[in-house]
């Protein structure tokens, strides 16, 4: 994440994913309202790596397709994002189950914009080739209770 890309006043985190990782990363309090009827649609093998994503998702992501295609998802991942809820996502789709829930993104410019997803299991002969998430214009009323569980739980 490049600071000067960053619009408005920003804080630093310092992000650790489950395998180890680390990430700098800047964020505003700046909230990017869901693009009212558009699905964001994105694609990943089965370690999360991002293959293939819709205009909606380059749109509020902020970064372009080619900085996306090849990335882990874990690249829009809002430090107020639990640990604990990916944790459940990962462990329900791995065994092969839809998952959906509330979802604070991260974007390019350090701003935020909130998702109903879905993610489902992408079979082919018995086996979990990758995943499929779509994502929902959010209700406020349940926006607002993900964020005070997500408080919670961090």
């Amino acid at each position: 994440m490049d600071p000067a890309q960053i619009v408005g006043d920003a804080v630093e985190h310092t992000l650790t994913y489950a395998d180890g990782t680390r990430r700098r990363v800047f964020v505003t309090s700046i909230e990017t309202p869901y693009p009212h009827g558009k699905l964001i649609v994105s694609r990943t093998d089965t370690a999360g790596i991002i293959t293939q994503c819709n205009q909606s998702f380059v749109d509020m992501s902020g970064y372009s397709e080619a900085e996306i295609i090849g990335q882990p998802h874990c690249l829009l991942r809002h430090p107020d994002m639990p640990a604990e809820a990916f944790r459940d996502l990962w462990e329900t789709v791995q065994a092969g189950r839809q998952w959906h829930g509330y979802v604070k993104n991260l974007r390019k410019d350090g701003g935020h914009y909130w998702v109903y997803a879905t993610v489902v299991p992408n079979v082919r002969n018995g086996q979990i080739v990758g995943y499929t998430s779509v994502r929902r214009e959010p209700s406020r009323e349940k926006v607002i209770a993900a964020e005070v569980q997500y408080r919670k739980m961090s």
